[in-house]
């Protein structure tokens, strides 16, 4: 009987299809050592605050002129992506669903790049699961409605409509199959499909819908647009604004 891969084989492997699946550890129960930091409400604040400067910045605009929701959007889908991507990688080629809190994640809170994520040493600890079936709700169970949902209880107090959180974290798990059948394209169809059926588990359930080829349409918007001059900046390619 082959033994179950190592919680660093595991980091390994999702690692290598690209920053935004990449992850370390960190004992767990443990205080941070710099850099690494807690998500706390105070770096939250601070980053929506830094990404409003930086679209302003991209726009030609007074820092502080776009809207703080549109801000916190753009903040949201970026640490979302960061929480999914690593977990559908965990999911897709080893059954393994990281657990932890967001509170004990780590990160490094900066602007410009994916952050550096941090997961507890025990995260990957328990029985694995293959069937799609099984990994959708463990996945809705320990990730939607763990760290994503905290997530989204911290940034919605930005004026964020949960709408359009939910319909960010979609997106999110979208943009992560994407990158995952297009490093491994043997693990599409797997991918896919694990994918659909957490597009149909709440609180996903409604945020999107998926085409026969398996483009995807979010119901919603980041409001990332909302950010140019005029507020006539372009649409992200599965926005519900969108007429392509």
């Amino acid at each position: 009987m082959t033994a179950p891969p190592t919680a660093s084989a595991v980091i390994e492997e999702i690692t290598a299809l690209g920053p935004f699946f990449a992850v370390r550890t960190h004992p767990s129960g443990t205080a941070p050592p710099e850099p690494w930091q807690r998500f706390t409400r105070a770096l939250l604040e601070a980053r929506v605050n830094g990404v409003r400067d930086s679209l302003a910045a991209m726009g030609g605009r007074p820092a502080g002129t776009v809207e703080l929701r549109v801000a916190a959007s753009v903040a949201h889908l970026g640490l979302a992506a960061r929480l999914v991507s690593p977990a559908l990688a965990a999911a897709v080629l080893h059954g393994r669903v990281p657990a932890p809190r967001l509170a004990e994640l780590r990160w490094q809170p900066v602007l410009g790049a994916p952050v550096p994520l941090s997961l507890p040493d025990d995260a990957f600890a328990g029985a694995p699961a293959r069937e799609p079936a099984r990994l959708a709700e463990l996945l809705s169970d320990r990730l939607l409605n763990g760290p994503l949902t905290e997530l989204a209880d911290a940034m919605g107090e930005f004026s964020v409509s949960r709408h359009i959180l939910w319909g960010n974290t979609a997106s999110a798990v979208n943009g992560a199959v994407t990158m995952i059948a297009s490093a491994r394209p043997d693990l599409a169809p797997r991918i896919r499909a694990l994918a659909a059926l957490l597009h149909r588990t709440p609180p996903l359930r409604d945020t999107g819908t998926s085409a026969p080829n398996g483009a995807f349409r979010r119901r919603s918007c980041c409001l990332i647009y909302r950010a140019a001059p005029d507020r006539k900046g372009p649409l992200c390619g599965d926005c519900a604004l969108s007429r392509t």
